[in-house]
């Protein structure tokens, strides 16, 4: 199958569910980055639609877990300490998942069970990418890791497809030198959501960026 990459949604339930107008599940396996929650007005429904989209479509989807999911994972066990989900949104994805009745805990084991990448023999995907610095990519401790990483991508030989960094002008990039496309485009700060159409072996397709609804964005 031809692959559908989706870039960090941010409880932007609307700008997201006109993105998946686009994907074709006869013909495109669909992978989303990471960090469905936080920023958004909709993270309880951002979290819900994915859930049942791979109830539904199990062998065309993958979620793939980000430092967002992570955190709230870490918060839902007990394992948060210093509060930083909440810090970094997660006060407010509780407040909605109250308002709306929704008990968070019910998705906790998927979220805590979703993978931090996929790959086939060309294309590698995760939420932050392999740098050229880390110790220990697959640790979700390592700052440089598939969750956490800021650093420049190693190139792995593979097409690296991350999120995690938004590009702020809202057009995904295509780093030559390291082999690898940055598709978060900030969608909670009210530009777009971006989806990679690629083939299976990694030659580029498409992209398709949806402008963010205004539904989704916060009022600050």
């Amino acid at each position: 199958m031809d692959l559908f990459v989706i870039g960090d949604v941010h409880g932007c339930f609307y700008t997201y569910l006109k993105l998946l107008e686009h994907w074709n599940p006869k013909t495109e396996k669909l992978i989303q980055v990471g960090d469905l929650v936080d920023r958004g007005n909709f993270p309880h429904l951002t979290v819900r639609l994915s859930y049942e989209i791979q109830l539904t479509f199990k062998k065309q989807t993958v979620f793939l877990k980000g430092n967002h999911e992570q955190m709230m994972v870490d918060y839902l066990l007990g394992k948060d300490n210093k509060g930083q989900w909440e810090f970094n949104g997660g006060a407010d994805t509780l407040n909605k998942f109250e308002l709306a009745g929704v008990d968070p805990d019910k998705y906790l084991s998927w979220l805590k069970d979703l993978p931090l990448f996929w790959e086939n023999r060309y294309v590698f995907i995760s939420h932050a990418g392999i740098s050229t610095y880390t110790l220990y990519p697959f640790s979700s401790l390592d700052p440089n890791g598939l969750l956490w990483n800021r650093k420049p991508l190693k190139n792995i030989q593979k097409l690296q497809v991350i999120g995690h960094t938004p590009r702020l002008d809202g057009k995904p990039e295509y780093d030559a030198q390291a082999k690898a496309w940055r598709i978060d485009t900030g969608a909670y700060g009210g530009i777009c959501l971006t989806g990679l159409k690629l083939k299976n072996n990694g030659k580029f397709k498409e992209t398709i960026s949806i402008p963010t609804d205004s539904r989704d964005i916060q009022k600050r």
